[in-house]
């Protein structure tokens, strides 16, 4: 965990670039980082940078905003973990700083502005520059509830509005469903992990309703949750076994079966 800090500190990148770099021949540019495999330029704000995306897709700006978020949380978890567990002061102390600063370094260069008020960027790179979409894997914006990552309720409502949107370059809505995508697999895909994280953010038993009927017409029949499918046919998908989709949904059902059985009824 000193490690995990130490690196998360190096990636704010203040005094230096750091260690880290990737480059590769590739046929698509999102398959690898320019700048000599930095990425894009950013204004070292106190933001932790990232090369690439959970999708595997390379980075816009560096700074990707639920990865912060979710850092922040992390952070005070492994304080409290060693000050209580370790008696580890001097550990709590520097994570909970990095918490903090992190914590600013959002409110501060994370938060836009839109038509129906603020909400969280996807990707910023201090210097003003922000990317406003989500991603369906995670973590991702959809997905702070989840993730315990979402400190302003109201800040929330109002991106997941956004990304569960048209609004959203990558959210799409066919005949067989609707829900986000990426660039990873491309244009009218969705990702079934997405319509599951709907469910798991929702309190709306109408919104998790329509997600079991979705993730379940996503199938296409095979018994299986795959990673993306064709917005007009659930049968063109891709990956016909996916792990993470798959633990995810039986996250969710498991859930439900505790907690809203009535839900999972015909």
């Amino acid at each position: 965990m000193r490690l995990v800090v130490k690196t998360m500190r190096e990636q704010q990148r203040k005094d230096s670039l750091g260690p880290y770099h990737f480059q590769r021949q590739a046929p698509t540019p999102t398959e690898t980082l320019n700048e000599g495999g930095y990425g894009n330029p950013m204004n070292p704000v106190g933001l932790i940078c990232s090369g690439f995306r959970p999708s595997d897709d390379a980075c816009i700006f560096p700074f990707l905003v639920p990865s912060n978020l979710f850092a922040v949380t992390a952070l005070r978890q492994l304080a409290d973990m060693v000050h209580n567990l370790l008696n580890d002061s001097e550990l709590a102390g520097s994570a909970s700083s990095l918490a903090s600063e992190v914590e600013v370094a959002l409110r501060t260069h994370a938060i836009a502005q839109s038509a129906q008020g603020t909400i969280w960027a996807y990707e910023v790179d201090g210097f003003g520059g922000q990317v406003l979409m989500d991603d369906a894997n995670v973590p991702s914006l959809l997905a702070l509830p989840y993730l315990g990552s979402s400190p302003d309720v109201a800040l929330y409502a109002r991106t997941r509005a956004f990304v569960w949107s048209t609004r959203n370059p990558w959210f799409f809505r066919g005949t067989a469903g609707e829900g986000i995508g990426g660039p990873h697999e491309g244009r009218d895909m969705i990702w079934p992990m997405s319509q599951t994280i709907y469910a798991l953010t929702s309190s709306s038993a109408a919104e998790i309703r329509a997600s079991l009927r979705m993730i379940k017409m996503a199938s296409a029949a095979t018994g299986y949750i795959h990673e993306s499918y064709f917005k007009d046919d659930p049968a063109k998908f891709t990956r016909p076994w996916f792990a993470w989709a798959n633990t995810l949904t039986g996250e969710l059902l498991g859930k439900l079966a505790f907690n809203q059985p009535e839900l999972l009824r015909p």
